[in-house]
């Protein structure tokens, strides 16, 4: 069975879309998934699942609705892919603190116009650069009066997206390399 990261958008923000964790992993290894863990409560998950990506993301979608009655959007990379996200680094250089450097995990490529004017709100020192199916942010003053960081997270955004930062990113790349057990 492959590793794969299953990257839940929008849940346990405030009082909305309450998922604990426990019972979240319940649920998914209740659905046949292996080798489930969870990352902080933000929704991140490791597991073990031969599914496609987009058949894995269906599954962990309906066991949100079923088990919580939540409709939330799931993006789903696999170890390999993680990896290559990690490997590109794209703003290293540049992104001084890691929690100020965002990878948004995109269901497909942006259209190039949509990054285009993406590209147009950052305001500098923020960087953005568009790499296949994730976009990568570094928002040096801040994310909460980041105009650009605001419009990434925006639903019209045209595609499901769910955005962590660098340290979730590699930690999740770590755990995902962990031989389960």
């Amino acid at each position: 069975m492959a590793r794969q990261v299953v990257l839940l958008r929008g849940i346990n923000l405030g009082s909305r879309n309450r998922v604990p964790m426990p019972a979240l992993r319940e649920q998914l290894e209740g659905a046949g998934l292996r080798d489930v863990r969870t990352y902080v409560q933000s929704g991140n998950v490791v597991l073990s699942s031969d599914a496609s990506a987009p058949e894995l993301a269906a599954q962990c979608e309906q066991v949100l609705a079923d088990a919580f009655g939540l409709d939330v959007p799931v993006v789903v990379r696999t170890r390999r892919e993680l990896a290559g996200v990690v490997k590109r680094d794209p703003l290293g250089k540049v992104a001084e603190n890691p929690k100020l450097y965002q990878v948004t995990f995109l269901a497909q490529e942006l259209e190039p116009e949509r990054v285009e004017a993406l590209a147009e709100v950052a305001r500098p020192p923020e960087r953005l650069v568009a790499s296949g199916r994730e976009l990568y942010a570094w928002h040096a003053n801040g994310i909460a009066r980041s105009k650009l960081a605001a419009r990434i997270a925006d639903a019209r955004l045209g595609v499901v997206a769910t955005t962590r930062n660098w340290t979730t990113v590699t930690t999740l790349l770590q755990m995902a390399q962990e031989e389960p057990g």
